[in-house]
Parts: C-alpha cells; structure tokens; sequence
C-alpha cells in the first residue's frame, strides 16, 4: 500500500506540473510529435519540476519561547535541611532525669535535606513557594538560574493553602508578575517552570485540563483547595515552581500531582495565582493570613438535593445552614437558598465558593447572589473573621485553642534566642482539658507537635489535624530551659 500512495503521490504532481504550463504547441511542432514517437529517455528529461511548498505557522500556533525566557531566571531551586534530634530516651522522663542528674543521654542529630522550587516576586528578593517545600526547614537556602546561592528565611507560612513566603537579601532580581487566575480557561496553553528531580530550570508545557479540584489534601475546617488541573508534567521538585501562561505571566503555584507511583502521571495542579497573591500580602502586612467568611454551612447541590427541595436548576452551593451572628445571616440569607454567584462570579461547587471567598478579607463587602425557591436576590455581606468581628488578626496575638484547653501566645524572638529554639507557643492560661493536672504550667513553651515545628494558630491547627496516630507527641521547654517530651492521648 505505501507502494501504490507513492505512486498516487507523483502522478498528482505530475498532473499539477502540465497544468501549469501554459505554453500551447504550434500545428507543425504538433505533427512532427505525431510522426516521432517520444522515446523512454525523452519522458524521462521531460519530467516536470516540482517546487516545495512553504509551510508557516498559523496565527494561533502557541509561541512559548518569550514565556519561557521571562520565567526560567524567576524560578528558583530551593534546598531545605530538617535537624532532628534522636535520644534512645527521649521521653518525659527520659530527659527530666537527665537535666536533675546530669545524664548526658544517648543524642544524635539527624539532618534530612529536601528540594523544591518557588518564585520570584519582587527585584529585592521575595519568594513564594509550598508550605510543605519549607515547612520545619532549619535552614534554607535557594539558588538561582545563573548559579548564585543566597540563605532564604521564612516570613510567614499558610498550612491552610499550602502556602509560604520567604525572603533573601538580594537587588536587580528577575521575577514574575501575577495574571489572573479567574481568566484563566480550560484548553487555555500552559507552562511548568520548576526543579524536577534537582533538573534545574527546566520548562513543561499542557493545557488547563479543569479548574476548581479538590483534593481533599489539606484536610477539612478552614483549608481552602480550588486547584488549576493541567497536563503540563510536574515531578517531584516542582513544588512551590510557576505556573504561567503564554503571555509569561504568573497563574498557578504548582503544589501537586496525582499519581500511583509518585512520578507524573498526566495529572498535575496548581494554587491559583489569585489566591497565591491574597495570602502572601497578608503574609507580608500581618505576618499571618486573613480568612474572610460567609457564616454558612454549605453542601453540593445535586440532582437528588434539587429534587428533595424541589429547585428546578441544579446551579449552585445550596446553603444547609446559616451560623447564628454570622455575616449570611446579618445580611439576610436563609437556610435552604442556592448561592449562585459572589461578586458577580459564577459559583457551582463548593470548592469555587471557598475559593472565591478566599480570595477576600474580613471588613471586605461582596455580592451574594443567592436562588430562593425561584426568585434571584442580591445581599451585600460584609465577611468576618473567625472570632465573628472584622478585627485584623497580628502575627503574634494570643489565641484560644479548644483541643488542648491552652490560650497560647507566639514566642518573640528574644525569647526564642535565650530559650535557644526556633519556634514555640507559650502557655499563658490552662483551662479544662487535658494539661489539667499534667505537670505542664503556665509559661511552658510547645515547640514542636507531632514533630511539627509551631509558631502560630495555623502552625498548631495544621499539626494536630493531620496526626495520624492515636497520640499526640510534643516537645517544649520550660523557662529554665529544661526540655521535655510527652504524648498524651
């Protein structure tokens, strides 16, 4: 067969040729062909001259060079390095006895080194990246395309959206301005720019494959996942890196990928460059993230739910219920009404709420849109916080939290350098709970819980969420400087 398209394939350009020769033969040119038949080796010199056709990009060929350029020299490898402490005996008892009676114990240091990427967003050296990429990092250090290695420290972290920002000294850097990731559209042209494997630099390209994922990675209560899909391939090692558009502007963090083997698989995601802006503002005004919020139990409205209510349309967050002095309820939202909008941005999925409520802060007013059995009305919010105020919440205030029975407060640097540790919760009040009666007193500082460093509300909600033990381990240090360790259940 490939045999007969190749002969298919002369014969038509043979045909082409003598259709372009437009030269027409004079009567006695034409007799002397009829008396002398043409021999094999004339039709040979006679064959026609074929001439290539140039072929040109279209107009809407992606072009992924200038974007490629403006990315790889603000994306940056960052290396973190984990010290952990081992003791044969590192419980309680185990270092109590050895500060009464001076056993120096069985310690070893054990240093775990991780990789990851993050992005550059200003000329003077701040840099995004994953939350999980820096997450209990005693050091830090990035290095940069052309080579040049700087000691990064960590300004603030977000477990709730897998967030972080760190700084390094620095002047003149390359970095990446924020698109919007609203805009952004399924089948719309993206690149990966990260560290895969220690691979520096390197760039994928794929196409928004859906928005609004949830992974249901972060753990439930105040975590807000709203991922961008795409195929553009991401390892291990891009974590924290850019997601960008053609135009090489910032629309996505890249954070996570799906796979059974722990290598790409087709899958990959981003945070949206929308949410990613909002956090590290409040990262860098207030030292810890602003949570806006609507005052509602939401669930998703399905096909059965619309037919229990009896909604005509299955668009929307149906509300199931609304908090008591909450804002939904303040403005006048009910129980049983369909959210279809915030701020004049469509909503059908929980995860597209929560996202486009995250991207807002506390004293903020938005438009609800909501469907009441039919009929569409507009409420003006103004979204609280979680204590129900619109009071910004300072790095550094003291909070209760209800698990532990504990007001806790952050430990100021000082405070940190004369205590020799890194991070840490002081106790200033026990109430009922489980350190009632413990031994443990007022003015202990937790640093770590289930080998999670702490400094902040989020740092402690985030730790204690996700143990997947029975116990719970913590390690502190009174403020004589005696360390401990305990578990309790």
């Amino acid at each position: 067969m490939r045999k007969v398209s190749m002969i298919w394939m002369l014969a038509g350009m043979m045909v082409l040729a003598s259709c372009g020769n437009q030269t027409q033969p004079t009567n006695e040119a034409t007799e002397q062909a009829e008396q002398q038949p043409v021999t094999q080796v004339e039709q040979v010199q006679q064959q026609p001259q074929v001439q290539r056709a140039a072929f040109l990009p279209t107009e809407n060929t992606p072009d992924f060079v200038d974007a490629a350029e403006r990315s790889v020299d603000a994306v940056v490898h960052i290396m973190t390095k984990v010290v952990r402490q081992s003791n044969t005996y590192n419980d309680f008892f185990g270092a109590l006895l050895g500060q009464l009676y001076g056993y120096p114990g069985q310690t070893r240091n054990n240093t775990m080194v991780a990789y990851g990427s993050g992005v550059v967003l200003t000329p003077d050296g701040y840099i995004v990246t994953n939350n999980h990429v820096v997450e209990g990092a005693d050091e830090v250090e990035v290095t940069f395309n052309n080579k040049v290695k700087k000691t990064a420290t960590i300004i603030g972290t977000d477990p709730t959206t897998d967030l972080a920002l760190i700084k390094v000294e620095a002047n003149d850097l390359q970095y990446l301005t924020f698109g919007d990731s609203d805009n952004v559209r399924i089948g719309e042209w993206v690149l990966a720019v990260g560290n895969p494997f220690n691979l520096t630099s390197t760039v994928t390209a794929g196409i928004v494959s859906a928005k609004a994922r949830n992974l249901s990675i972060l753990g439930e209560g105040t975590s807000v996942e709203s991922f961008i899909q795409t195929d553009a391939a991401v390892n291990p090692g891009n974590s924290g890196g850019a997601l960008v558009n053609t135009k090489g502007e910032l629309v996505g963090i890249n954070a996570a990928i799906a796979s059974h083997t722990g290598s790409y698989e087709g899958y990959s995601f981003a945070i949206p460059s929308n949410i990613v802006r909002k956090v590290v503002d409040d990262l860098l005004l207030y030292g810890t993230t602003q949570r806006g919020y609507l005052g509602v139990q939401i669930a998703e409205l399905t096909q059965e739910l619309a037919e229990k209510e009896g909604l005509e349309n299955i668009e929307g967050v149906y509300v199931a219920e609304v908090t008591e002095g909450g804002a939904a309820k303040l403005a006048g939202i009910k129980a049983g009404d369909v959210i279809t909008s915030v701020a004049g941005k469509k909503v059908n999925s929980t995860t597209q709420l929560r996202e486009s409520v995250g991207q807002y802060r506390p004293g903020d007013k938005v438009d609800v849109e909501v469907n009441r059995h039919g009929s569409h009305h507009h409420y003006e919010l103004t979204l609280l916080n979680e204590a129900g105020n619109i009071d910004v919440v300072k790095n550094g205030e003291s909070f209760f939290n209800s698990d532990l029975g504990l007001m806790l407060q952050p430990v100021n640097q000082n405070d940190k350098a004369r205590l020799n540790i890194k991070s840490g919760l002081k106790i200033v009040e026990i109430r009922q709970g489980r350190f009632m009666g413990s031994g443990i007193t007022e003015g202990f500082v937790i640093t770590k819980v289930n080998g999670n460093a702490v400094n902040s509300k989020t740092d402690l909600e985030s730790a204690l969420k996700n143990n997947r033990s029975r116990r719970t381990s913590m390690e502190g240090v009174y403020p004589n400087g005696m360390v401990v360790n305990f578990y309790f259940n």
